[in-house]
């Protein structure tokens, strides 16, 4: 009996998807940014914070993913930022099914899309969702080997962001070699170190996905 790839199947099918989102994407020049990371991480403090302050220049939408609760889309709503929350149940990661269907929940011209993913660090650098540009966020409570050991995630990002140096002095965690290991997989990476506690870093990633809106929208 002839063996059936259902793995290769479902990715297929996926990136099918994914490619027309992508070039729906493009004609409405709407920048989309897929923030990926381990739980608790800290994405949604960062998101909260650097949304609002991008949220007078751009009409900006937020995909949040989750199993359960609605927690991080009422997160992003009382920063002033338009989410919709998906749930996936068991499954540890977004697909682009789930966000073709997040995407009827909002209406109008969107200038910066942003996904947040489920917390994990390993199936969500398999499946594209017509994004334009992966976000990888790692706390300093994670340890700085994890770009050594998850290098499938920081391949396929664009920018890797070191969060929660606050607690550096607490913690047992060499920046210089997580930057390190982060380069050695992935050299084009643009990297910002973090905290939401004392707004350390917050500008430049704004200032960066400003940037990054402006050259999708040709301005």
């Amino acid at each position: 009996m002839p063996k059936v790839d259902v793995k290769k199947k479902i990715l297929s099918k996926n990136e099918t998807l994914a490619a027309a989102l992508k070039e729906g994407f493009d004609k409405d020049k709407t920048l989309v940014l897929n923030f990926v990371s381990s739980p608790g991480s800290g994405k949604t403090s960062i998101l909260a914070d650097v949304l609002a302050r991008l949220n007078d220049k751009f009409r900006i939408a937020v995909i949040e993913g989750d199993l359960q609760t609605e927690n991080d889309a009422e997160r992003i709503r009382a920063a002033g930022v338009e989410a919709v929350q998906v749930n996936t149940g068991r499954a540890c990661h977004l697909d682009a099914n789930d966000i073709q269907k997040a995407m009827t929940s909002f209406e109008g011209h969107i200038d910066l899309l942003v996904i947040e993913n489920v917390g994990n660090l390993v199936c969500p650098s398999a499946f594209e969702l017509g994004e334009d540009m992966k976000v990888c966020v790692l706390s300093v409570t994670e340890g700085e080997d994890k770009p050594a050991k998850y290098p499938s995630m920081f391949h396929v990002s664009s920018a890797f962001i070191i969060n929660k140096i606050d607690l550096l002095p607490h913690v047992d965690f060499d920046v210089a070699k997580c930057r390190e290991y982060a380069i050695g997989v992935n050299p084009g990476l643009d990297i910002f170190e973090a905290s939401c506690k004392t707004g350390e870093g917050l500008t430049e990633i704004a200032d960066w996905i400003e940037t990054k809106v402006n050259e999708k929208r040709g301005v």
